[in-house]
């Protein structure tokens, strides 16, 4: 016999395919959910499919945007990249309001155990950056864990020959951790702080 009838069970369901939340998290969810008024939970329901139709990746560096191109690509000096895997680690460098190069985001690292080599992450859209925009410092802002510093090893050993500086965040992160929990005064320090590689 069914615990819930089948319209909360399916919404359920639902929340529990987002990361992090469990079966009693999901039913607590639904339940909100069916407490709030219809006009909440429409502006909700639109909330996510305008998220659907209008958020897309940046053509130029991989982030999210409305447009073609994001705002930090079209009015910020281009001779520094900060490279990140994911656009919620742009989020959580842009909030302490100190780089003010552009960025390039991944959408992963390297990582065999997942079977996820170079050719499956932006690269070579790295690289074709690289030649057009005049830059002179790549900043690799992985996490500091061991599929995070692959990458930026095979990043380092690309870049550095054709005469671009390739720089780490100093490892104030804890090893392990990742970019976004970390606090806005550790993710600054290494941010003053990376190293060259």
């Amino acid at each position: 016999m069914e615990i819930f009838i089948e319209p909360i069970g399916r919404l359920i369901n639902e929340f529990s395919k987002l990361p992090g939340v469990g079966k009693k998290t999901a039913q607590r969810y639904a339940y909100k959910i069916v407490d709030m008024s219809e006009s909440d939970a429409r502006a909700f329901a639109d909330a996510i499919i305008g998220v659907k139709r209008k958020v897309k990746y940046c053509k130029v560096c991989g982030n999210f945007t409305e447009n073609e191109t994001c705002e930090i690509c079209r009015v910020r000096e281009k001779n520094v990249i900060c490279v990140v895997k994911e656009p919620k680690d742009v989020a959580a460098i842009e909030k302490l309001h100190e780089f003010k190069g552009v960025y390039h985001v991944l959408h992963g690292v390297i990582d065999p155990m997942e079977g996820v080599g170079p050719n499956d992450i932006r690269v070579k859209e790295l690289l074709a950056r690289l030649s057009d925009e005049g830059v002179k410092e790549v900043i690799v802002a992985t996490n500091p864990d061991v599929s995070g510093d692959a990458t930026a090893m095979y990043l380092a050993r690309l870049i550095k020959p054709l005469g671009v500086k390739v720089t780490r965040l100093a490892h104030g992160i804890p090893v392990g951790s990742e970019i976004e929990y970390t606090d806005d005064v550790t993710l600054s320090r290494a941010f003053v702080e990376r190293n060259e590689l």
